[in-house]
């Protein structure tokens, strides 16, 4: 699917858009429906800068590519999810093709466009969007409001470690994110780097079709191993219950299991490492032996969860297809890696599982009347909008519940702004603090006791400050927040219209 031929402007062209669109991955694609079904009449193009749909769906090519969030409370509460609970990449992007052909989204698409530029102008009360196309045309966009949903990180520069003796290895090194799937691993070694998600999901994938797999970890991960099914839904299908009803209850005994779960992490999460250990004997056998592979250090959920549908990698260890390895890297040789303990393993291929870079906001050069924009000097309000950026938000779900929650939730709060903006005849919102807030501190954007993943705090300083308050920071919490945001109360002080607060407007029409 490809809109370029019926939707590309002319180079030195300028077009206007009411809503701009940054992205069209899960982010984007959603947005784009929450805007046309309740801002009907509000003109909107996503400008994405592959050649199709997809984002992160798309990029990550790797064997076994897979979600870690349930496809019920993954996918838009608008579109049912009728498979599995964990899918496939190419299941998710069937559904995306799904949502943007019933819903006529694919005419708003330009693909291919690279955004290189986003200026905002107080005079004209307008955001300028330059982006560059593949013949190295430029073309450039006006938009009233300039809607972010390009994702947190590089899609094209993964985080890949410089260890000693890299250039050494006589074999083939690939970063999981860079994955090309003509590479034909049969019958070969292959050595894995890490030990999050994405690990997760390649050792058994490889396993499959692998002389043999290695998983080496600096330090264990928590797993969470269950069937690929959702019994709920099951019943009810076999009840014989529209797919829409399905869809929606499912979510919300979803939503509640997990919001349970999280809480009892943080009450008592030595019972519930002793159920997640539980759950992956199921699979791995009783005998299973969790040390020293497989006990983490940190709190259960102080990272992100990961979801071993089936529970497919310790069933590869168990089976003696793959095998782990907790050490870290002394050096490369040329069959493989030589460990801090000495333990050489040789390998035909490895895979650095190691993460990526944060890309705030894409990357993108941003000015605010010509003055450029650190976002790092930014104050977010709910992680969503930034002090002294006016006519933008930010999409940015969760790390403890699917991502996608918060792209319906953010769908809700600006049709809800935008239409606001309407009825006052404002031109610009923008976010500024309260009386009450002029002390508060200006922390890290979350605190490494509540979430700590590598790739964040690596980058943490690159991203907007929070505050002290619940306004002023992007807490994490959907089960809070599902009811906080229908009742944010857009007059409120922190919000102002063409400069001025909704109690300054009323006065002085009064």
């Amino acid at each position: 699917m490809n809109a370029v031929a019926t939707s590309a402007a002319k180079p030195g062209q300028t077009t206007h858009f009411d809503v701009l669109i940054v992205g069209a991955g899960i982010s984007g694609i959603g947005s784009a429906y929450h805007l046309q079904d309740q801002c009907p009449g509000k003109s909107y193009a996503i400008l994405e800068m592959k050649d199709t749909f997809g984002g992160t769906w798309e990029t990550h090519k790797y064997p076994g590519v897979r979600s870690d969030s349930d496809l019920y409370t993954f996918g838009y509460r608008f579109k049912p999810w009728v498979g599995t609970p964990i899918a496939s990449a190419e299941a998710i992007l069937t559904y995306m093709r799904e949502v943007i052909e019933e819903y006529g989204i694919d005419e708003h698409i330009r693909y291919g466009h690279r955004i290189t530029a986003c200026d905002w102008d107080s005079k004209t009360n307008l955001w300028t969007v330059t982006a560059q196309t593949g013949d190295g045309a430029a073309h450039r966009f006006t938009c009233n409001f300039l809607w972010m949903c390009q994702g947190y990180y590089d899609h094209e520069h993964p985080y890949l470690p410089e260890w000693p003796g890299m250039e050494k290895f006589k074999g083939t090194l690939v970063h999981a994110q860079l994955w090309d799937p003509k590479i034909d691993y049969a019958g070969k070694r292959v050595l894995v780097i890490g030990s999050g998600a994405t690990a997760a999901t390649v050792v058994p994938a490889f396993a499959e079709k692998a002389a043999h797999v290695t998983m080496l970890q600096r330090s264990p991960t928590y797993f969470f191993a269950a069937p690929n099914m959702n019994e709920l839904a099951d019943k009810l299908r076999a009840g014989g219950i529209d797919e829409p009803t399905i869809h929606r209850v499912v979510r919300a005994q979803i939503m509640f299991d997990q919001d349970t779960l999280c809480r009892r992490c943080q009450d008592e999460p030595e019972a519930v490492v002793a159920e997640l250990q539980e759950a992956i004997k199921a699979y791995a056998g009783p005998d299973f032996q969790f040390e020293p592979h497989f006990t983490p250090k940190y709190r259960v959920w102080q990272q992100r969860l990961a979801y071993v549908p089936d529970g497919d990698l310790f069933q590869a260890v168990a089976a003696g297809k793959a095998s782990v390895v907790t050490d870290t890297i002394k050096t490369f040789t040329e069959k493989g890696v030589r460990t801090a303990s000495g333990q050489e393993i040789e390998a035909d291929i490895i895979v650095p599982c190691t993460g990526f870079h944060l890309s705030v906001m894409g990357k993108i050069p941003f000015t605010v009347d010509g003055r450029s924009i650190d976002w790092a000097d930014t104050l977010t309000y709910r992680g969503m909008m930034f002090t002294g950026v006016p006519n933008l938000a930010h999409v940015f779900g969760y790390f403890r519940a699917s991502w996608t929650l918060r792209v319906d939730m953010l769908g809700d709060f600006v049709t809800r702004l935008l239409k606001h903006m309407d009825d006052l005849h404002a031109k610009k919102v923008e976010v500024t603090l309260r009386d009450e807030d002029h002390n508060m501190p200006h922390l890290p954007w979350i605190e490494a006791e509540n979430f700590n993943p590598n790739y964040l705090m690596r980058d943490i300083d690159k991203m907007p400050r929070r505050g002290d308050k619940p306004e002023w920071r992007h807490n994490q919490d959907y089960w809070a927040e599902k009811n906080e945001f229908p009742a944010i109360d857009i007059d409120g002080d922190e919000f102002l219209y063409d400069g001025k607060r909704a109690r300054q407007r009323q006065t002085e029409a009064a």
